[in-house]
């Protein structure tokens, strides 16, 4: 079994930009469809982006308008979510997300079976 762990998460204006990453141990990024969700305060989790097993297929939530931008280095067994122009909404715990079944670029939470412990984005606005 795979092992997720998420970094990059910090305070930071609004308009500013992040770069998350999810680093795989245990078992090779390139066995997983992998995604990003995120937890705001009081919310439920929520989908965010995804991609299937190579990075030639991505989809992302219609809330973010093209605001983020998600990649895998399969060679450095590593999860990215670039997030650029955020806003005091995109406050939340970000965590990644990965299945070894055939679903690409899921939406559900059930969608995916191993999950990282999240990394906390905060947007001061």
């Amino acid at each position: 079994q795979v092992q997720l762990v998420e970094s990059g998460g910090r305070l930071v204006q609004a308009g500013g930009s992040l770069r998350l990453s999810c680093v795989a141990s245990g078992r090779p990024l390139s066995d997983y469809a992998m995604g990003w969700f995120r937890q705001a305060p009081g919310g439920g989790r929520e989908f965010v982006a995804g991609v299937d097993w190579t990075g030639a297929y991505v989809n992302y939530a219609d809330v973010l308008n093209g605001r983020f931008i998600i990649s895998r280095d399969n060679a450095k067994n590593t999860l990215y979510l670039q997030m650029n122009t955020l806003e005091f909404e995109d406050t939340a715990v970000y965590y990644c997300a990965g299945t070894l079944r055939r679903i690409r670029a899921g939406v559900r939470l059930e969608d995916y079976d191993v999950w990282g412990q999240g990394t906390q984005v905060t947007v001061s606005s």
